[in-house]
């Protein structure tokens, strides 16, 4: 297939089975319907419907490029339409995801969340979509990284000349709306700074620094939208592999490491970030603790040749068991921080009405 091919990473929450933990298959069942409907009438070049806990995950190939409002539009009728099977089920939080009553032209803001990437296909396409569930996009901040920055991590940024050149990473500040583009390595500590605040900063976009898209991640914080608590972002990555790009085994690496996010039980608490395959991705332990899987993908003439699990893999198992020992821990702390959130987190919990509710008796020292 000649000319550039769009790959679209869109998931929602719109019902939960049973409570936050997974998904009901009459859910996937009517987003295949309507995908492909849309693959019927040449909107789509392929699709694949899945689920991460209880994210609806859309991902699409198409020719109409990233930021499509035929896409998007394709991607929120879908939702709505898997809302009113949740309604009729009396699935838990219902259209959870659905934050505005009108299309707008994208789904960003709405909602959903949206990682898209626009490239030439290569030779060979390899491509792996990360989902996460009940964690926010901070948390690929860290691998994202390790991935595209950290040599002891990926061996090609010293072995590969067509890594030498090094990466720029696209960060997004949540709060001002705002993002600068920052180059590794000569501008590695900088970037440190910024990334690791993974509640403020979150990495957006890498390229290789001839322009090659590499990775895309979705930013969008569901309490910014509301302007309440409504549930964890559940963010979605694309990342390319391969042939001057980490190889597939660069970009799985840092997961062996569960590292700590935001998330877990209410979005609210701090837990490990647990690689699990897509069998595995029923949070139920406290609502947790927060999960990722790792669909790969052969990208062929824009046809989705997969998903292969990537993370059903025994080598794996090391880090589901470290998990669950930080898991023990972190829970053995109950209501108290680290486990909980800090108060700057906590802003769209019922912590604003606590402190209005007892304000008068706060007495001066």
């Amino acid at each position: 297939m000649s000319g550039k091919i769009t790959l679209s990473v869109i998931k929602a929450d719109v019902g939960g089975y049973v409570g936050h933990s997974s998904i009901h298959s009459a859910l996937m069942d009517k987003a295949r319907e309507r995908l492909s409907k849309a693959l019927e009438k040449g909107l789509l070049v392929d699709f694949h419907v899945t689920r991460c806990g209880d994210d609806l995950e859309l991902i699409m190939t198409h020719k109409k490029g990233a930021d499509s409002n035929e896409i998007h539009e394709l991607a929120w009728n879908t939702f709505l339409a898997c809302t009113e099977v949740a309604k009729e089920l009396k699935l838990y939080g219902a259209g959870q995801d659905i934050l505005k009553d009108a299309f707008t032209g994208t789904v960003k803001g709405l909602g959903p969340g949206v990682a898209e990437m626009e490239f030439e296909e290569r030779k060979s396409e390899p491509v792996i979509v990360f989902m996460a569930d009940k964690t926010s996009p901070g948390a690929w901040n860290l691998p994202l990284f390790k991935i595209f920055a950290d040599p002891f991590n990926t061996a090609g940024l010293v072995i590969d000349p067509a890594m030498h050149m090094g990466f720029e990473f696209e960060v997004l500040d949540i709060h001002a709306h705002k993002t600068i583009t920052l180059s590794c390595p000569e501008e590695m500590y900088d970037l440190l700074m910024f990334i690791g605040a993974v509640g403020r900063f979150v990495i957006k976009a890498v390229r290789r620094k001839d322009g090659l898209a590499a990775a895309s991640a979705s930013t969008e914080k569901l309490s910014e939208v509301a302007g309440r608590y409504v549930g964890k972002d559940d963010p979605v990555l694309i990342i390319r592999c391969q042939s001057g790009l980490p190889a597939v085994g660069e970009v799985l690496e840092p997961f062996t490491f569960p590292h700590l996010v935001e998330g877990w039980m209410r979005g609210s608490h701090h837990g490990p970030l647990m690689p699990v395959p897509f069998y595995e991705a029923n949070p139920s332990r406290f609502d947790g603790p927060p999960r990722v899987i790792a669909a790969g993908f052969q990208v062929t003439n824009g046809k989705l040749i997969g998903p292969r699990d990537m993370f059903d893999d025994p080598s794996f198992d090391g880090a589901r068991e470290k998990a669950n020992d930080i898991a023990d821990y972190m829970r053995r702390h109950g209501p108290f921080e680290p486990h909980r959130l800090g108060l700057d987190a906590m802003e769209y919990t019922t912590m604003p009405g606590l402190m209005k509710k007892h304000e008068g008796r706060f007495k001066a020292e």
